[in-house]
């Protein structure tokens, strides 16, 4: 492809949940008169890659006022979604990346068809068991998406392989003629006839729930949009549904609907900081609604056997308490951060949940991160982090047992399974490591002996020529950071080697070292893999996450700078072969670290980047911008407001040398609004001296904060930025 942009650069002025952030665009440029957009035109005569000049957006001066001074945005205008220049000059930036890759699609192709090469195609779930049924979902060669179906148990509970399917829904049929399908919350009534689901066909994030009848087929649609979450009483004729708001998108309305009748409104959040979920009790007794913000929950319960009830309060908000609720015979169990900073588990009468009654479970301890407790019938399952990895105890009710559940490797991710039935005496365990393809296991909570499941098959994969490993580097205040290491035998650690470098760090999510089908064509031509576990995460417990978070954020972009040097430092890999990656919050990390020290890094993919961090926190009408200030800080307040300022990757660009950089997001991503990669393009342009790629690749069609919704589209995306990633460092073929 052949083309020429036709204009100048002008000089700049002046120049975002979870996990987590929401954006949305700006309709306050009406009266704003825009500059001509740059047209992208046919050019009869070939140019060679080096010669392609890329888009320049024009410039339009916006004065932000902010603590009494001026700021000067360039590409403000950027905002207007629905003005046509804004997609016109998206349209060019895409454009431009594809003249630019075009030489990479041999490459991009063989990676495809390696990762659909040692993937089973056509496959099927291990069956879960949820009141007279088996569910699951099964894939089937050349389709996108899976299919959800379910077989009634045997006679003894067991899961009968000879039974009759019942799809409950097909995908690929309901995503005909649609280029997006997302669902969100599923759950089927205690009848096990009705099936409540929400779906979601722009990428947006915003639901419509459905109700399918599964003894007729029957359907109701839309009955409700903007749908977060959903439960069933338990007279299975009345939903349970939190909506959000349309501007916000924060969760702020509990409705009550019988099928039958209207809804009912019982509960709006007011409080920007907070928002609200439904869910329910393993023991299906009660109905359980959550106000949650980042340091504060307050939980309301409603026996499900009374639909029409009122909730109750179970514990008022007090700020800096953090709690959950469960129930078992009349007891509430509660996993508490109140005189815990890692949180413990506790016990008191349903009839009076006062804190003066508590009876410690599980008590506090300074190095173990209590990360859930689920109550069974005959025993409880408890999920704690030691030194940032997993580990499971099982009580037993009987006789106040504790049992730890151990496992074979050094470095791996070990999480619950899911095991919805009270009644259930076993508990499932998903396993795997970044050498070990994913496991699952069923383990009888009396014995702890282990029954293997299913291991995902992967194809002309021999796990001993793989290595993984943990290893310590030392930030530059003396804590110790640990980063997961994987990389084939025989690979050289004499720094020639090319090291990928991923990190993330924010809203105390933890990158699990797991284990990936795609990665293996990375180590396989001769790449080391290596997740920075910095601070802001809760790898090593709560403390770690706060180290990372509102004053302290910047030590999330030194550790991961100090791991990438630590990494060069004992010759895992060397400057001019270090690669990095992150997204969302990851991608601010991307944009901190290579404002602050740039010649660290050769190539950077930031994807779905939250970039300009004070035009988004400055604004309150965004999306969850305002319940965000407790993790990032509030910039009305000027030391918040400085602090932020100082790490901006928007707003702290200069004219310097920067990594070639990828950038990849889409145009209808609700959690990073996609002006906030096109503006920072658009500013580095005219500041970076040197002539390394900068590209930005956004999907104009539907697609969400995690890009396409088809497997087979995500493959061809991963192995575009793989291929794009490793042609920088000279890998090829």
């Amino acid at each position: 492809m052949a083309i020429a942009v036709a204009a100048e650069s002008l000089g700049p002025i002046r120049e975002t949940l979870a996990l987590a952030r929401f954006s949305r665009q700006n309709n306050g440029m009406r009266n704003l008169v825009l500059i001509g957009v740059l047209p992208i035109a046919a050019c009869t005569v070939p140019m060679t890659n080096e010669s392609i000049k890329p888009p320049v957006a024009k410039i339009v001066p916006h004065e932000n006022h902010w603590h009494d001074e001026v700021f000067v945005d360039n590409y403000y205008w950027m905002r207007e979604k629905e003005h046509p220049e804004v997609r016109a000059y998206l349209e060019q930036e895409n454009a431009y990346t594809k003249a630019k890759t075009e030489h990479l699609a041999p490459l991009k192709a063989k990676l495809y068809e390696e990762m659909v090469a040692r993937v089973q195609q056509t496959d099927l779930s291990v069956p879960v068991r949820k009141g007279g049924f088996y569910y699951y979902t099964r894939t089937v060669e050349g389709k996108q998406y899976p299919i959800y179906c379910r077989k009634p148990a045997s006679a003894d509970g067991s899961h009968d392989e000879a039974a009759a399917e019942l799809v409950l829904l097909e995908q690929n049929t309901m995503a005909e003629g649609l280029t997006y399908l997302g669902f969100g919350d599923i759950q089927v009534s205690d009848d096990d006839n009705l099936y409540a689901y929400t779906t979601d066909i722009t990428g947006f994030r915003q639901y419509t729930l459905h109700v399918k009848n599964l003894t007729t087929g029957a359907v109701q649609a839309d009955l409700a949009e903007r749908v977060t979450s959903v439960e069933w009483a338990a007279d299975n004729r009345t939903l349970f549904y939190v909506t959000e708001d349309a501007t916000t998108k924060r969760s702020n309305k509990l409705w009550r609907r019988p099928l039958d009748g209207e809804p009912e409104l019982l509960w709006e959040e007011t409080d920007e900081l907070f928002r609200i979920g439904i869910g329910r009790t393993k023991d299906k007794r009660y109905l359980t609604a959550g106000a949650f913000s980042t340091d504060t929950y307050e939980w309301r319960y409603l026996d499900a056997g009374n639909a029409t009830g009122d909730f109750q309060l179970l514990l008022p908000r007090e700020k800096g308490h953090r709690y959950s609720m469960t129930h078992r015979e009349g007891v509430f169990y509660l996993r508490t951060d109140r005189n815990a900073l890692n949180f413990r588990i506790v016990k008191v009468a349903a009839d009076d949940p006062r804190e003066a009654n508590w009876q410690d479970v599980v008590p506090h301890k300074d190095d173990v991160l209590v990360s859930s407790f689920e109550v069974f019938e005959e025993y409880a399952v408890v999920q704690e982090r030691v030194l940032g990895l997993n580990r499971f105890r099982v009580l037993d009710f009987a006789d106040d047992s504790w049992r730890e559940v151990t496992f074979p490797e050094a470095v791996y991710s070990a999480g619950g399974g899911g095991t919805p039935e009270y009644k259930s005496t076993t508990y499932r365990i998903n396993y795997e490591s970044m050498v070990t393809p994913p496991c699952v296991y069923d383990y009888d909570l009396k014995t702890l002996s282990r029954e293997l499941k299913k291991q995902r098959e992967v194809f002309d994969y021999d796990a001993s020529q793989y290595v993984t490993e943990r290893v310590w580097a030392v930030a530059r205040d003396g804590v110790k950071v640990p980063v997961s290491v994987v990389y084939k035998k025989g690979t050289p650690r004499d720094g020639t080697a090319p090291l990928w470098l991923y990190g993330y760090g924010s809203y105390g999510i933890t990158i699990q070292p797991t284990f990936s089908s795609e990665r293996l064509s990375l180590l396989d031509r001769g790449v080391i893999w290596a997740t920075a576990h910095v601070r802001g995460s809760q790898t090593l417990g709560e403390a770690w996450r706060q180290d990372g978070m509102l004053m302290k954020k910047k030590n999330t972009f030194t550790d991961f700078i100090d791991c990438g040097q630590f990494l060069v430092d004992n010759q895992w890999t060397s400057k001019d072969r270090l690669v990095a990656e992150g997204g969302s919050a990851g991608g601010l990390l991307m944009g901190a670290v290579v404002n602050m020290q740039p010649d660290l890094f050769r190539a950077i993919h930031s994807a779905v980047p939250f970039v300009d961090v004070m035009n988004t926190m400055m604004d309150a009408s965004l999306p969850l911008t305002v319940g965000e200030y407790l993790e990032w800080g509030d910039p009305n307040e000027k030391p918040a407001f400085d602090y932020m300022m100082s790490y901006s990757p928007y707003d702290n660009l200069e004219a310097k040398a920067y990594p070639a950089t990828l950038i990849t997001t889409s145009f209808n991503d609700s959690q990073v609004m996609y002006w906030e990669p096109a503006k920072y393009i658009a500013k580095l342009r005219t500041l970076k001296t040197d002539d390394r790629e900068l590209l930005l690749e956004c999907k104009l069609e539907a697609a969400g904060h995690g890009g396409a919704s088809g497997r087979y589209d995500r493959w061809k995306d991963r192995a575009f930025q793989m291929a794009w990633m490793l042609g920088q460092v000279g890998i090829t073929e």
